[in-house]
């Protein structure tokens, strides 16, 4: 482990997870570049049995708001995104090697992050509303539509005839 960074992970908090491209750039500048992530983060997401509660795909960053998985640990599982996603692609480097994790460990800090994540395009420039932005969860919570990532929200829970979503 690096010195002086601490997780605190297997706690049964969910956690607001930040990871940049190598040196800010913006290897996810394009539609078929964060499609590509879209694509592996579901993919990692059922293979690692976790929950999405939220994202968002930026140019040079992302923002995951997710459970811990049921197989194998939180950095395992954010490991395997970030190769998968570099298998895929031609550009070396592609990720910056650490990540951040926030414990979100109530429902008030739940909604903050998921505003903060939906936020981000609009407060960036790239958009002028959150539902602009594509590569995000935001349109889910908005409409209930169902993109490339399957999300856990009230949308979800609804569909599978429970009140609420399993994060609450």
């Amino acid at each position: 482990m690096t010195r002086g960074l601490h997780r605190f992970q297997q706690n049964g908090n969910f956690h607001f997870i930040t990871f940049s491209c190598y040196h800010r750039q913006p290897n996810l500048r394009t539609a078929a570049t964060r499609h590509l992530f879209e694509s592996a983060l579901e993919r990692i997401r059922q293979r690692y049995q976790f929950v999405v509660i939220g994202y968002v795909v930026m140019p040079e960053h992302v923002h995951l708001l997710v459970n811990e998985p049921r197989i194998n640990t939180l950095d395992r599982a954010i490991q395997a995104l970030k190769l998968s996603v570099v298998r895929r692609t031609k550009m070396r480097p592609f990720w910056q090697t650490r990540y951040y994790d926030f414990n979100v460990w109530n429902p008030e800090k739940t909604t903050e992050k998921l505003r903060y994540m939906h936020r981000n395009p609009v407060a960036r420039g790239l958009v002028a509303q959150p539902e602009d932005w594509p590569w995000s969860s935001f349109r889910h919570y908005a409409t209930g539509v169902e993109g490339a990532v399957q999300i856990e929200s009230f949308w979800t829970a609804a569909k599978r005839g429970n009140e609420s979503p399993a994060f609450i």
